[in-house]
């Protein structure tokens, strides 16, 4: 039976990402790829890029710092997640205290999670942004406690997974992609892959 997204076989697909979750998601979509991360990418922006931008423009900014060592037969993918509550624009936390912080604004409140991405080959790019509205319950301190001393959560934007124990006990409500507040906006993601 064919694959789908057959289409890419022209091309080496790489995915410009350290994330073990982009990493599977990837590949529940049947892509077959490689992964390559360049050190020190630039991931700062204008501070007055709007807060439902910036994941977008990270995300360019990544695809720009790989455009010149793209081959004519390879396609790269780069996306950056943020989550936004209450205007801030959250990464990852830089610490367990930062890690409580982000959680405790996060509980009983919706917040934003954006995913933009980026798909590049020597001569086209194509790149988009999806949004998700994520309910939080509210969160009582051992809660939130319990969950960054058992999880760790640091390599994650607003410091939490929507597919760990936070996500089952606390995320009351979610309007959007859940595999967006996971690190890939999948069904956009294959709509424009199939079109490559």
């Amino acid at each position: 039976m064919p694959n789908p997204l057959d289409n890419l076989s022209k091309y080496e697909v790489l995915l410009a990402s350290n994330s073990p979750r982009r990493r599977q998601l990837l590949a529940d979509l049947g892509v077959n790829f490689s992964t390559v991360a360049l050190p020190d990418i630039d991931e700062s922006y204008p501070a007055s890029t709007p807060a439902l931008d910036v994941a977008l423009v990270v995300a360019q900014a990544k695809a720009r710092a790989y455009g010149s060592l793209i081959t004519s037969n390879q396609l790269i993918i780069t996306a950056d997640t943020v989550v936004i509550c209450d205007g801030e624009v959250m990464g990852k936390p830089c610490d367990d205290a930062d890690a409580r912080r982000m959680l405790r604004q996060l509980a009983g409140k919706t917040h934003h999670v954006v995913t933009g991405v980026t798909i590049s080959t020597a001569s086209r790019s194509e790149a988009f942004k999806a949004v998700t509205e994520v309910d939080f319950a509210p969160l009582t301190d051992d809660e939130i406690n319990f969950y960054v001393e058992t999880c760790r959560p640091f390599d994650k934007a607003g410091a939490y997974g929507i597919q760990e124990w936070i996500g089952c006990a606390g995320i009351s409500g979610i309007r959007g992609s859940f595999y967006n507040v996971m690190g890939l906006p999948l069904h956009r993601l294959y709509t424009a892959l199939a079109a490559f």
